[in-house]
Parts: structure tokens; sequence; C-alpha cells
């Protein structure tokens, strides 16, 4: 929790790494809204039973919407957990990098993606292959060919009549929708300067020693230590943010440069989990993002995946979990404070209104391969210390696998 009492994305992850044991079931809610509106419960699937996954599981039951009949993870004792927790019989509780294959073909009618974002590609178009309604975090890949796929996916999706969505929170939120619609009515004048922030996650991640095979790196939130598994810090918790502006903006940049390293005690993986990006914009708008890790100094105290807007005439902030506003100028907003949790039971009722509406739109998915584009430009641009342009990147397109030999499938 910050000074204000207001939770951040890092102990919202947190509460997320408690999993069913901080939120417990509620059935008698699920049958009443269950006979409030759905024509059905969709047959639902959980592939990833770490702490979000076994988290937001919870918020799928208490829509009333979903019948969790299978979950599947790398790791058998938490598919079994989770999975008994669900009201997932043994049978359907699938293990193992291929567990996932299992679980599409148990007879699920739509997936809950959770893993490292580095599988999402790979299990989104079997799902999608198998016909499946598909609902996953971000960020929806770690590289450009990954990202490049999922778009490619949400365009298939939509032909074939298949909802495809994205998990967002800060864009959900009615007060940051609010000032964002500000923004963009030119709430704040001309746009002078942009600032957002990241939080390293706060003090990291944990980073233990390597092993001999990959396996260790897979749970307890290890992957965001290993880009080719998450991403990198930028990729995997400052693109909400990141998303945040190129949402409010309604354009991206067309090239970055800055630097990044690491300073979190014993790195063992080889994410950077500090830096300091400069985002560059057709016109010449400049927007510089900084995550750092640890506590914040006073000139970033409103940190925590914040942006700040800078206009001729106003001032304007977005923000996942701290308070969002417009300041000054002819469209002045007292804002208030985000709920990310709302947000995520926002997305799901939307997610199964949309089954049943025929909504196969997939907006949600279009724009966060855009705001995935961005956080690897940055990544890539910090790492290299020098310019790099979008064009580069993506002419680029670089693959990065993970090492995964050894491991059970």
């Amino acid at each position: 929790m910050n000074a204000g009492g207001h939770m951040g994305r890092r102990a919202f992850l947190r509460i997320a790494q408690a999993g069913m044991a901080a939120l417990p079931l509620m059935p008698e809610q699920v049958s009443a809204q269950a006979a409030g509106g759905y024509s059905r419960q969709v047959k639902l699937g959980l592939i990833g039973c770490g702490g979000r996954g076994a988290w937001i599981s919870n918020l799928f039951r208490a829509n009333g919407g979903f019948v969790f009949t299978a979950a599947a993870d790398y790791f058998e004792e938490r598919a079994g957990r989770v999975g008994r927790q669900l009201g997932v019989p043994a049978a359907a509780c699938f293990s193992g990098l291929d567990g996932y294959k299992r679980l599409i073909a148990s007879g699920v009618e739509a997936v809950v993606l959770q893993t490292p974002p580095f599988f999402f590609p790979e299990h989104a178009a079997a799902a999608l292959e198998a016909g499946l309604h598909i609902y996953m975090a971000k960020p929806v890949a770690i590289d450009i060919p990954g990202t490049r796929v999922i778009e490619s996916l949400a365009k298939q999706a939509a032909a074939a009549k298949i909802v495809f969505q994205a998990d967002y929170q800060l864009p959900c939120d009615p007060v940051n929708m609010e000032v964002a619609q500000r923004i963009r009515a030119g709430a704040l004048g001309r746009l002078q300067t942009v600032f957002s922030s990241g939080w390293a996650g706060g003090n990291g991640y944990q980073d233990p020693p390597l092993g001999t095979t990959a396996e260790s790196r897979l749970k307890d939130l290890v992957w965001c230590n290993d880009v080719a598994l998450g991403g990198d810090y930028i990729v995997h918790y400052d693109v909400h943010i990141l998303d945040a502006v190129v949402w409010a903006l309604g354009r991206a940049p067309v090239a970055a440069m800055g630097a990044s390293a690491a300073f979190r005690p014993s790195a063992h993986g080889d994410a950077r989990d500090s830096g300091t990006v400069v985002y560059l914009f057709d016109d010449g708008l400049a927007w510089c993002h900084q995550g750092i890790l640890g506590t914040y100094h006073d000139w970033l105290r409103a940190g925590r995946l914040t942006a700040s807007l800078q206009g001729t005439q106003g001032t304007a902030c977005l923000s996942y979990a701290g308070k969002a506003y417009v300041r000054g100028g002819p469209r002045h907003f007292s804002g208030g404070v985000p709920n990310p949790e709302a947000s995520v039971r926002k997305n799901i009722e939307a997610f199964r209104r949309a089954i049943d509406d025929g909504d196969y739109s997939g907006l949600h998915v279009a724009r966060a391969a855009v705001s995935n584009y961005t956080a690897i430009l940055g990544r890539e641009a910090a790492a290299r210390r020098g310019l790099l342009t979008l064009d580069e990147l993506m002419s680029e397109n670089r693959t990065l696998q993970p090492n995964l030999e050894g491991l059970k499938h």
C-alpha cells in the first residue's frame, strides 16, 4: 500500500499470488447470478494456475456465466490444487508443457490464458484452431513475431466468430475513461510533454540461481526476470501504463532511445529492472518513461504505473490505482481513484456478454498489440543504449526463445 492507502499493481499482484486462499469461492453468488441474465454457463478451462490464474478464476466464478471444467499448469500439484478449488474433476487437471493441449481437447468452450507471456501466441493459436473463445492477460507476447501472431489471430477469430479478448484494467476504469475523453477533446490545449512511470514491481521479483532446466523459472513470478519468458520488466509490467498513454493519445511513438540496467540483488536472469526511455512521435512530441527498482524519491511519489501529461492549457494524470484527474484549462475534472479489480470484473462480464451477443470485434486485442510494440521498442532501445525506430524494430523481426529442454511434456 502507498502512503495514501491505495493499492499499487505490486500489491495487487501479491493478492493474486495468494490466489484462492485470499478470495474464497462463493457458490451462492454464482448460482444467483447465473439465473439472472446469461443464456447458460460456458464451459471454461484455466491455463496457468499460478497466483493470478487462481485469483482471476474466482472472478470468473463470481460472474455466474461460466463453469470451470478443466485446469492446466506446468506443475501437476498446482493444476490439481486449483482444479479442486474450482470443482474440476481430477481427470480434467492437466500438467506439463503439453497440458494445455489436453485441456483444449477436453470439451471446454473457452479458455483463460494466465501463463508466462512467452506461451500466449502458441496457446492462443491452438485454442483458436479448436474453435474456443479466448480471454488472455497482457502482455500478449514477448517479441515482435509473437505480437504479430496475436494480431493475426485476432483477425482470424473475428472471421471465425470467436470472441478473443485481452484483459485490461486501467483503460476500462470510468475515471481514466473520463480523463482520456477530455484529453482527446482538447482539455490540455496543445500537448507539450508526457511523463510516465513504472515501478519494476516494487523491489523486483525473486530471481534465484538458474537450475539445470528452466523449470524453477516457471513459477512464483520468477519468469519476470527472464526476457525470453516475460519480455523484460518494461514489457510485462510497465506495458499497462504505456498502453494507457497510447490509448489516451490515439497514436503510438515511432522511435525511442534510452538506457537500462539490472539493480535487483543477486540478479540471475537477463531482465533489466530499471531504465529510462524517451519515446518520440512523428510530430516531435517527446514522452519520457521511467521504471525503477525500489522506493520512489519525492519527485516520483505518484509513481506505480501513472502518466502525467502537460499541455499549454492544463495537465492530466492517468493512473492504475492512484488518483486520475484533469487540472486547469476548460475541462477541469477533479477525478478519483481507479479500482483495478472492478475493471477485471467488467472485462469478464464483457467477455461473457460478447459470447451471448456475438460481438467478435476483438478491439482490445488489437490495442494490446500496439502497446506491446511500444513496450518492446522501449526495451530494445534502452538495452542497446541508442536510437531505434519502430520501422527498424519491425524489420528485424527478432524471435526470442527460452531454453525449454529437459522440461516435462
